[in-house]
């Protein structure tokens, strides 16, 4: 297989004490292929070098909303010279809006939304979104900004805002909730999606998967949430696996081998 991990952390502290072991799990698995979402200014740098270390990476550059009292206002400013500058970035992202972490600023997480999403789209670049709570008003900025694409990362909507974000141009990022048995409307967006619109992720280290609470998610597990999803639409894991890389390669731009 090969498989693309659309959303993983590589670059945070979980990972320091066996990243490179990490990475030869996830391509024992089949996952050959990492796109990496930054989420404050402060750890662009560390993206930059792991990009620059390990081949098969993808880099993304974003202003997440989760730590918004870490962003000044520079930062959308500096963000922009950091793209300019930095021409294997493959999308903005992580950014989007959050109504479920208390104390954040909703009138300043929009701000740092729309303007991130107005920067992609000067750039021509995709953008990997986060919305917990927040579904409507994140699709919301999406139609003011047309002809963006991207993913809708760690998607829990409901089937018709799923068909919503298809006709905008953009992919669902599904990880880790799929396996549980539980997530009975996640498993319907699963199985009426169009097959197009699906990508798989983990957000490693963060969202394991049913039987692994409590572990540190990693990037190999990516090949048990393809798994799942072929399950779900009665499919060969194998095609499932081709169909969801070729969405990712396409949604994200992304080139055609690991070490491109």
């Amino acid at each position: 297989m090969n498989l693309i991990d659309t959303h993983v952390h590589l670059d945070l502290d979980a990972f320091d004490p066996d990243r490179p072991a990490v990475l030869d799990r996830a391509r024992a698995a089949g996952v050959q292929e990492l796109v990496l979402p930054g989420v404050t200014r402060a750890r662009w740098p560390d993206l930059d070098a792991l990009y620059r270390q390990h081949a098969g990476l993808h880099v993304a550059y974003g202003l997440h909303p989760i730590f918004l009292q870490d962003h000044a206002d520079a930062d959308l400013d500096a963000l922009e010279a950091w793209l300019d500058t930095h021409p294997e970035t493959i999308a903005v992202g992580e950014i989007g809006l959050d109504g479920y972490q208390e104390g954040l600023d909703w009138d300043r997480q929009w701000r740092f939304y729309t303007r991130q999403l107005a920067i992609a789209r000067e750039r021509d670049l995709p953008v990997i979104i986060h919305s917990r709570r927040a579904l409507d008003a994140v699709l919301k900025g999406l139609r003011q900004q047309p002809g963006l694409t991207g993913i809708l990362h760690a998607f829990i909507g409901s089937p018709q805002q799923a068909r919503q974000a298809a006709d905008l141009g953009f992919c669902l990022g599904i990880g880790g909730p799929v396996t549980f048995e539980r997530a009975k409307k996640l498993h319907r967006v699963v199985r009426d999606a169009a097959l197009e619109a699906l990508v798989v992720e983990t957000d490693a280290p963060d969202q394991p998967l049913a039987g692994h609470q409590g572990e540190r998610n990693e990037p190999a597990m990516t090949a048990e949430v393809n798994r799942r999803l072929a399950a779900l639409r009665d499919m060969d894991p194998e095609e499932m696996a081709i169909i969801t890389s070729q969405n990712a390669r396409r949604v994200l731009r992304l080139p055609t081998g690991p070490d491109a």
